[in-house]
């Protein structure tokens, strides 16, 4: 499979457009199959800490968790299913998924994940993102709960997504993409209320952004990076890109020997939290390490 044409849309991220906006999954999963992503096997085991923390600081049984820029449900899908993320990249290689209908993809993804849902598994999921079909396949096949396609940089919240977020116990995003929409954060943040959800996202390094940090000070958030290695995002396309993440990444004053130099963009986990909430990471059940996946299934 030669790698999808990629499209630039800032100095620090690429966006693959064809395949965010497919009515199932396969192209986006066989993209991040292709490109080696890794970032959520990294991050969610870091989200599941940070939600077992908010959930024991506030008396929580039934979370509901808000996958911010969700896309297909990737971060959802890992997050409430005994699943890993070299599972889910190995399914869609299947030949039975070659000349499948989407509609025959969403009845066969439905049953495999019902089937593999956690046995502790009282956590509501919503989505959001900008693209459609992204959404709605992740609401037939049962991953998120309710599902909303809005752009929140353009536009304020409709009633709807309004009420879910306003229930939101955490925010999680996997990529970089809060870190670059700072009216999307405070639109989103301003519809949850006056007691905030923990926000968890796993940045490219160098996208990380003040304006982030200043929508989450006003919101009476405070940002710190988990105390967790830097971890492969997915494999550099040319030594181009490879140029413009080490220059990136060392202007927000990263090291970059041994991570970005290895041909990989590097992510790292940011979490934000009411102050009165800062509880000391190092007494959660916060993975120290986690196993990398190899470059290659």
């Amino acid at each position: 499979m030669n790698p999808p044409k990629e499209t630039p849309t800032t100095d620090f991220v690429t966006i693959f457009d064809e395949t965010y906006d497919q009515p199932d999954c396969r192209a986006y999963f066989r993209m991040m199959d292709a490109l080696g992503y890794r970032n959520q096997h990294h991050a969610v085991a870091a989200f599941r800490a940070g939600l077992d923390e908010v959930m024991r600081l506030r008396g929580i049984d039934a979370p509901r968790v808000f996958d911010f820029a969700s896309s297909y449900g990737i971060v959802s899908l890992l997050m409430g299913h005994d699943v890993t993320l070299e599972e889910v990249l190995r399914r869609y290689r299947a030949p039975q998924f070659e000349a499948a209908t989407p509609q025959q993809v969403m009845d066969w993804d439905r049953n495999w994940l019902a089937e593999r849902r956690r046995r502790d598994g009282t956590i509501r999921f919503a989505g959001l993102d900008v693209m459609p079909n992204a959404v709605a396949y992740g609401a037939q096949v049962g991953l998120f709960e309710a599902a909303f396609a809005e752009d929140l940089e353009t536009n304020h919240p409709s009633d709807a997504l309004a009420l879910e977020l306003s229930h939101a116990d955490l925010i999680v995003e996997c990529g970089s993409v809060a870190q670059l929409m700072p009216r999307a954060l405070d639109r989103m943040l301003a519809a949850c209320g006056p007691v905030k959800p923990w926000l968890m996202t796993s940045p490219i390094r160098g996208n990380e952004r003040a304006a982030a940090a200043e929508v989450l000070r006003a919101h009476g958030m405070v940002q710190e990076v988990l105390p967790l290695p830097p971890f492969v995002h997915r494999r550099f396309e040319s030594s181009e890109e490879q140029a413009r993440a080490i220059a990136n990444a060392q202007a927000a004053g990263h090291q970059t020997d041994g991570t970005e130099t290895t041909g990989h963009f590097h992510a790292q986990v940011l979490l934000a939290r009411p102050e009165g909430e800062r509880t000391d990471p190092a007494t959660w059940r916060l993975p120290l390490s986690v196993a990398p996946l190899p470059d290659a299934f």
